[in-house]
This record gives structure tokens, sequence and C-alpha cells, in this order.
């Protein structure tokens, strides 16, 4: 994407998950092809899915009660911080040139997040 004024940035998307009937919100993988300040953040918005408990990006857009129930509703509304997690990062070392990667698994309150939209 390119924004009138901003720096070239691409980011990839995959939705791997939807919840609701009909869906009302969904687990998406991004992958970074550039990696600039904000930038899920700010292609997730620019294409009108902020990110859950994103205040500046996220949008003022509440889950509807209808498609995902009153208890997952709650839960995305109440959750406290970014529902945005770097489950794999890596890069070329600027020195050796040696391909690092590094994982980490998903925080306890974003699977209970996901817990709950999902019953």
């Amino acid at each position: 994407m390119l924004f009138h004024g901003g720096r070239h940035a691409v980011t990839r998307v995959r939705v791997v998950e939807r919840f609701g009937e009909p869906p009302a919100i969904a687990l998406v993988e991004c992958w970074l092809e550039t990696g600039r300040t904000h930038q899920i953040r700010v292609h997730m918005a620019h294409i009108g899915h902020g990110l859950v408990g994103d205040p500046t990006y996220g949008g003022r857009r509440k889950p509807a009660a209808k498609a995902l129930g009153e208890t997952a509703a709650r839960a995305v509304i109440d959750f406290p911080h970014q529902a945005l997690h770097a489950a794999t990062l890596g890069f070329t070392h600027p020195v050796t040139g040696e391909e690092l990667q590094f994982t980490s698994d998903l925080p306890e309150d974003f699977a209970e997040l996901l817990a709950c939209l999902r019953q």
C-alpha cells in the first residue's frame, strides 16, 4: 500500500479464522515485507479492519453482540491492549549476515480472548 505522502510499505494478510454469524471479527496473519512504524495497525485500519484494543487506529466500531454473543462481545470491548502479537520475527543480522528468527507463544490474555470468541 502507498499512502499519499507516505513511505512505501507492504503487508500481506491472510484470514485464519472468522468469528460470529455473520462474521464480525477475524483472526488474521500478517507478513511484513517492509518494517514501518505502526505498519500493521495503519494498513488494517485503512482497509476498514482496525485491531481489537487499538485506541489510535482501531476505530470506534463496537462488536455486534448479535453476531458474537454477549460474552464474546464484552470480552472484545474489555480487551486491555492491542490484539497484536508477533509470533515470529526474523531478520538478517546487519554485521554477520546471519539469518535470525525468534518465536513467541501467544500471551495468555490473547489466548483467552480467542477461546471466548470460539465458544
